[in-house]
């Protein structure tokens, strides 16, 4: 069970974006980052243990070629094994800032390539791997960059091509030996799924059908592959094999978001957000997925939904005209 908390206000609340909200718990110095868009800028803020905001700032999406300011697509905390960046995405590039958002340490202009006047160009979907962070664009293909242990000498490493659609979310897990060599995913508006090996050349290990209908979020977990559609399930799949496991109607509307700590949260459209637990089973190995809790956000069409720290015990959620992120912690 979970019991709503003080809510943290927002200067605006967030854009009706999927997966706009990103957490970052920093355990030795007892504080929490928030990040949210609206618009062309993200707010950060940093929180106390007891839910009071100590700081807010504004990052705005820098502006490249163009007339119009550019608009935030994401922000996303990516924590690599020897560093922690902070990455935001927008209509005009990829900008990577140092964890507390005060240096910027790269920046990425998107390619505008054979894009036609009218078509939405963007970068959405991040996601760090080893020394790798992965950032989804709208033409279908994924950036690779390699990371310094330090210092902004960034490298776009290499492109990934096996969308033919905009992505929409990527997920990664460490790899547990030999038998998880499936380490990351990756989702487009089609619904298609690319299950790949990470390394100093990624590999695409298998290709999971999409049904005509977007997959806004996907999470990895113990070599599972937790999705998020637009139809409001949730579906599991086996990573390399690309089995299903579960289908289930988890949501009225569209899925928004998905996270893991490591009880399964989803969020949807249709205001609630819900609590899974997932298991395997130890006779079949088929993967069990079982509802623990559910919350309503009375009247508010949700946008992100993240656990706060490792242990799930304690989830926030953002909404679009919410000019606050709604704490919720276990009793």
């Amino acid at each position: 069970m979970y019991r709503r908390e003080r809510s943290i206000p927002l200067r605006g609340s967030a854009a009706p974006l999927c997966n706009n909200l990103s957490v970052l718990q920093l355990s030795a110095r007892k504080l929490t980052y928030f990040g949210v868009v609206h618009g062309p800028s993200a707010q950060l803020l940093s929180v106390a243990p007891e839910g009071v905001p100590l700081a807010q700032r504004q990052l705005h999406a820098k502006e490249g070629a163009g007339v119009r300011p550019p608009l935030m697509t994401q922000v996303h905390w990516c924590v690599l094994p020897f560093r922690v960046l902070l990455v935001l995405t927008s209509h005009r590039g990829i900008q990577m800032y140092e964890s507390n958002g005060n240096t910027m340490v790269y920046w990425h202009a998107l390619d505008f390539g054979d894009a036609s006047p009218v078509q939405a160009v963007f970068a959405r979907g991040v996601a760090a791997s080893g020394h790798f962070i992965s950032v989804g664009t709208w033409s279908g293909r994924v950036l690779v960059f390699d990371i310094p242990v330090k210092g902004p000498n960034i490298v776009l490493s290499e492109e990934l091509a096996g969308h033919q659609t905009p992505i929409t979310d990527i997920a990664t897990e460490p790899a547990q030996g030999q038998d998880c060599v499936a380490d990351m995913v990756t989702a487009d508006d089609s619904g298609l799924l690319c299950v790949w090996r990470s390394g100093p050349e990624f590999t695409l290990l298998t290709r999971i059908p999409g049904f005509g209908v977007p997959c806004p979020s996907v999470k990895l977990w113990q070599g599972i592959i937790a999705a998020g559609y637009g139809n409001g399930q949730v579906h599991l799949y086996e990573a390399t094999t690309g089995n299903l496991h579960v289908q289930i109607n988890a949501h009225a509307r569209a899925i928004c978001a998905l996270d893991l700590a490591p009880e399964l949260l989803s969020a949807g459209e249709d205001t609630f957000v819900h609590i899974w637990k997932l298991s395997r089973s130890p006779e079949s190995g088929y993967i069990e997925m079982e509802h623990c809790h559910g919350e309503c956000v009375s009247d508010t069409q949700l946008c992100g939904a993240r656990f706060c720290d490792s242990s799930g015990s304690s989830f926030a959620v953002t909404g679009y005209d919410l000019a606050e992120i709604r704490i919720f912690s276990s009793v």
